[in-house]
Order: C-alpha cells, then structure tokens, then sequence
C-alpha cells in the first residue's frame, strides 16, 4: 500500500485531476486545429482523434494500474505530468512538419489521420491517462472506500473534460490560436507537476 496522503496533498490530488481533465480534452480540440489544414475536418478526421484518445487512455489506465504495483507516489504522477507538458510544449514548433510528411509520404486517407493523430496526442495523453490510478490508489486508505474515492477522481477528471472542452472551443481558439494554448496548456501541466513535487507529507487521524 502506497504511503498515507495528507489533507493538503489529497487536495493537491483532486485540483490535479481537474486540470488533467481540462488539459486532455482541450488538447483532444486543437488536435483538430492541427489536423485540418492537411486531412481536412470532417468525421474522418474527428474519428481518428477520438480512437486515439481512447486508446491513449486505455494505455495509461493500464500503465497507471502497473504503477499502483510499486509503490506510487505524487512524485511519480507528477514526473509522468512534467513528461507530458514537454512534449506538449513540443508540438506547435513540429507539427506542421509532421503533418507536412504524412501527408506527402502516405496521402491523406484514414491511415495517414489516424497516423497524424497517434503523433499529435499518443504520448502526452497516455502519460496524463497514467494519473487517475495512480491517485485513486493514493487517496484510498482502505478497501470500503475505494469506490467512493474511484468514483470522486473520475467524477473530477469528467468535469474536468466537460470544461476544458467547452472553454477550449467556445473561449480560446477563437480568440487566442492554437499554437498559444497549446503552449499554456504546457504550462498549466508543468504547474500541476510542481505542486505534485510538493512533499505534503503524512497523513493524520
């Protein structure tokens, strides 16, 4: 069982889960932005995004569960966190190069979406899909309430989805561009690694 959680850092934990959220599926919007000046916008487009973000976060549920078996820590989500905001901070200066070779070397069919999907959202999404096992076991002190704290992190982290979605679509890209969230996105995600590096200590009765 992982080390007793403070007051502090359960805090921290569940403030993580909700920036997580809004980050994943803000970042899973600009995805399109990236995506259309090259495979276009269309349903193909938007169903090689969405199949990568599932399978991205089936990965790291699955990663995340490995994990919980040695030992997790907040310093351990909060490596995967800082690991996904550098290569987050990546993708405005690359992609469109990367986009630009799918595109001239495999066409602009359903392989080559779901190829330029896999590059843009594959791996700092697995990483982030890492966190909610790995602070569902954190936050859990015994077998009876496992499904309450299971049910808090993922209730959160939903929100959380629900509000990176809306304020990304409707607030930001029209106002601010892709590129710049992106790099915000980055920097929130660095935030949230910071606070997870802090070492709130025990938990007390």
């Amino acid at each position: 069982m992982s080390a007793p959680v403070s007051r502090a850092g359960m805090l921290a934990i569940y403030l993580c889960s909700f920036l997580v959220g809004c980050v994943l599926m803000g970042f899973e919007m600009l995805g399109s932005r990236y995506l259309n000046p090259y495979f276009g916008s269309g349903i193909g487009a938007w169903a090689s995004l969405i199949s990568t973000v599932l399978c991205a976060l089936a990965i790291g549920y699955f990663a995340g569960s490995a994990i919980v078996d040695r030992q997790p820590t907040t310093r351990t989500i909060g490596t995967m966190i800082l690991i996904a905001a550098a290569y987050m901070a990546l993708v405005p200066a690359t992609a469109d190069t990367v986009m630009a070779d799918i595109l001239d070397s495999i066409g602009d069919g359903p392989m080559a979406t779901l190829m330029a999907s896999t590059a843009l959202l594959l791996v700092p999404l697995t990483l982030l899909g890492t966190f909610s096992p790995i602070a569902v076991s954190l936050l859990t002190r015994s077998a009876s309430e496992a499904g309450r704290v299971a049910g808090l992190v993922y209730g959160v982290s939903t929100i959380g989805n629900v509000v990176g979605t809306l304020i990304t679509t409707f607030a930001l890209i029209p106002t601010i561009g892709s590129r710049a969230i992106t790099y915000y996105f980055a920097v929130a995600l660095a935030g949230c690694a910071g606070i997870l590096f802090i070492p709130f200590g025990k938990k007390t009765s």
